[in-house]
């Protein structure tokens, strides 16, 4: 998430998206009555009204994990309902060379808009600098580039408030019960955003005197990982009483070490928002009665953005000219009261 310092304009309700929003996105008429989107689709459609032709530039990581491949087929499924729209999609890569040469292909290209979700944010810099320049305006998606110029607007996740959600969570469940005590099984710790969900879950612990974290485990937002990583803190941790994973997809694997072990003394929340963990949370037959969402259909809204760039016109719902400088997406927390509500989005 950007430094707290940037403006953001926050989506409060709009977790299912950044639908509420964007629903009207690259129209400047009222939307029609009645308008939704299909089942299964992740995202409210926008207003689907052809307008002058655009092509979009979409380069994003490899999908070697459940939330990237969602990232990737929101933005297709999202192109697809534009008549108007052409997707140019990079395979992907986490290898922050052959990245810059996928971007720099689509520079070539001259696409009219580019989607970039970098490996590295940090060292893709450059190349949305060169592509700003060159007068190709930058969606930045999620991993935020070095500086405000390589990008026209950023929309993604909020780290920070994913952790607070959490940890506010946690908080109200436990806050009548004395000496508390909650666990971590966070994400991998070299990246920022792992060190962001944990500073928003301690400062949300810091509003429950009576709740103390007695232990924390980095894993690597795999399901190997995640079940590697839990079986330590359950052997290290006899009890406690709550538990915050950072990663529905590290997630399965904590939950299998969880049952493998036998222990249903405890909450688990989990994050990001995969559907094995709202499918668990509805049927309410294990530990898991949380995710808070990371939503992949900022991809979705992404392409609603680039195609607002590359028409010329702002977003229905607000009365500026010109789409906005950023957008954080809210992290919602999904439990069986409101599980319904989000299933849709969840990804596989």
């Amino acid at each position: 998430m950007p430094e707290t310092s940037r403006r953001h304009l926050l989506l409060g309700g709009a977790a299912v998206s950044a639908g509420a929003l964007l629903t009207a996105c690259t129209s400047n008429e009222p939307k029609a009555a009645g308008n939704s989107s299909p089942a299964g689709s992740a995202v409210p459609a926008a207003d689907d009204k052809p307008g002058t032709p655009v092509t979009i530039g979409f380069a994003g990581p490899q999908a070697d994990h459940g939330w990237l491949n969602a990232i990737n087929e929101n933005a297709q499924r999202r192109a697809e309902k534009y008549s108007e729209v052409t997707l140019e999609i990079t395979e992907g890569s986490n290898d922050t060379a052959t990245q810059i040469g996928q971007v720099q292909t689509l520079i070539n290209k001259k696409v009219d808009v580019l989607v970039i979700l970098p490996a590295d944010g940090k060292a893709l810099t450059q190349i949305g600098l060169q592509a700003m320049k060159a007068g190709i305006p930058v969606i930045n998606l999620d991993r935020i580039f070095a500086s405000p110029q390589a990008y026209r607007c950023w929309i993604g996740g909020d780290n920070y408030g994913m952790g607070l959600n959490a940890g506010n969570y946690i908080g109200e469940q436990l806050k009548d019960k004395p000496n508390a005590t909650v666990i971590e099984l966070a994400g991998m710790d070299s990246l920022e955003l792992t060190k962001q969900r944990t500073q928003g879950f301690d400062d949300a612990l810091k509003n429950y005197p009576n709740i103390r974290k007695v232990a924390r485990q980095a894993a690597d937002f795999t399901v190997e990982s995640g079940q590697a990583k839990m079986a330590q803190l359950l052997q290290a941790q006899p009890k406690f009483d709550a538990l915050w994973n950072h990663d529905d997809d590290q997630g399965v694997g904590a939950l299998r070490a969880i049952a493998q072990a036998g222990r249903k003394d405890f909450l688990m929340v989990g994050g990001a928002g995969a559907k094995s963990a709202m499918d668990a949370i509805k049927a309410d037959t294990s530990v898991l009665k949380a995710t808070v969402l990371y939503p992949p259909t900022m991809a979705a809204s992404a392409i609603d953005l680039a195609r607002a760039l590359g028409q010329k016109k702002g977003i229905g719902g607000m009365s500026e000219l010109e789409i906005p400088a950023s957008i954080t997406l809210y992290s919602a927390v999904v439990t069986k009261d409101n599980v319904d509500e989000y299933l849709p989005t969840g990804f596989s």
